[in-house]
């Protein structure tokens, strides 16, 4: 599967550009995550790229049922003891070694996770949703605004596999209908997923799409335009991260708490 490396590489320069966001930052200052600082977004990060790597090298240790909805916030907790610059090498380390350990799998390989288990090439796109969604947080505390990427096709990808998943997390019945998705790539190229000639379709940017599903902005404050009961019942509980459903955004910026 020649796509693996070429993956790799994405999530390698989806951190470079984190990381030059970071250089010469505040670390101090809020995000639009309620109680969280650039600091904070950085160590979630890379303890979660740690946790990676135990699920391919003790993937026993790893307990799905001791996510909580406090766990998130309490990593955040226990993080601000650290200075920033030891939060940043922690995650430059962090995050080079989850790169190696994860270059060596077979992208087929089955890896545990606190949401269901994935594939080693879903994790690594779920890595990359990570570092992009939560460099959006940073970009919006820095009032940065970020050249979208064609890497956005892999958050667009997983938001869509993760359609049933933002159902089922909330204890609702995943609909029998299926939804079309109609996007467009920074460039102007389309990308299309789903059906043909289905009657429910989400079409727009691909920025705003994954806005969307990475819960960093309201569907009010978008570019999508949505047909069909599906597709708005879908928009509504769209998230691409596993774990409890996140608190997303209010419209217009309104903060309503961490989003994954």
């Amino acid at each position: 599967m020649d796509f693996f490396p070429a993956l790799l590489i994405d999530l390698r320069d989806e951190t470079a550009d984190l990381e030059s966001l970071l250089e010469g930052a505040d670390w101090e200052l809020p995000t639009p995550a309620e109680g969280w600082l650039i600091r904070d977004q950085v160590g979630h990060l890379a303890w979660f790229d740690e946790a990676a790597v135990r699920a391919v090298t003790d993937p026993g240790s790893l307990r799905a049922g001791e996510v909580a909805e406090t766990f998130v916030d309490d990593l955040v907790a226990e993080a601000r003891a650290l200075p920033a610059a030891e939060v940043r090498a922690w995650f430059r380390t962090a995050r080079a070694r989850m790169l190696e350990v994860f270059a060596t799998l077979d992208p087929r390989r089955r890896v545990p996770w606190y949401g269901p288990p994935m594939s080693a090439a879903s994790f690594v796109t779920a890595r990359l949703m990570e570092t992009w969604a939560h460099g959006q947080d940073v970009a919006d505390a820095l009032g940065v605004v970020r050249t979208p990427t064609a890497r956005l096709r892999h958050v667009a990808t997983l938001g869509v596999r993760a359609m049933p998943y933002g159902f089922a997390v909330r204890g609702r019945p995943v609909p029998a209908d299926p939804v079309r998705v109609e996007l467009t790539l920074p460039d102007g190229a389309p990308w299309t997923a789903g059906p043909a000639g289905a009657r429910d379709v989400v079409r727009g940017p691909m920025l705003d799409f994954c806005l969307l599903v990475t819960q960093r902005r309201h569907l009010d404050d978008l570019r999508l335009e949505v047909t069909g009961e599906t597709a708005r019942a879908w928009t509504a509980v769209a998230q691409a991260f596993a774990g409890p459903p996140g608190k997303g955004r209010g419209p217009s910026g309104v903060i309503q708490g961490d989003s994954g």
